[in-house]
């Protein structure tokens, strides 16, 4: 036999009466099918995530300008001026001095009180008195 006779005979074999190149063409063609649609399936399931992931971006950044606004109001020079004013604190004089003998004589700050919560019982009412003691 020769080469092209063999290979002729091949695409001639026939399986109940279909060519065995034509199933094993089906076959492919199915498979290509079921890979087109996976993939195709992977790459939808992945803009999903992208999605979902640029839609947590835009909230952060729109929670990092809520941030910042709400620190450029805490920080306001106004807002902590009027705090101090309301604490009785004032900026120190420029010649505002005191010597290292006069040390012993300048007023120590007072010692802050700790507050403590009111309990519901007279028990539990001194338990974190005594637990600032020590």
């Amino acid at each position: 036999m020769k080469a092209p006779a063999v290979v002729r005979r091949l695409f001639d074999w026939k399986i109940r009466g279909i060519r065995w190149i034509e199933i094993i063409g089906v076959v492919c063609v199915g498979a290509m099918l079921c890979s087109v649609y996976l993939v195709k399936a992977g790459a939808q399931r992945e803009a999903t995530r992208i999605a979902e992931l640029e839609a947590e971006i835009a909230q952060d950044r729109q929670r990092v300008r809520l941030l910042r606004a709400e620190a450029a109001r805490l920080e306001s020079p106004a807002r902590l001026d009027a705090l101090s004013k309301s604490l009785g604190l004032a900026p120190i004089d420029a010649d505002q001095r005191v010597e290292e003998t006069e040390l012993d004589e300048v007023e120590p700050a007072p010692v802050p009180v700790p507050v403590v919560a009111p309990a519901e019982g007279a028990a539990s009412a001194t338990a974190p008195v005594e637990e600032a003691a020590q």
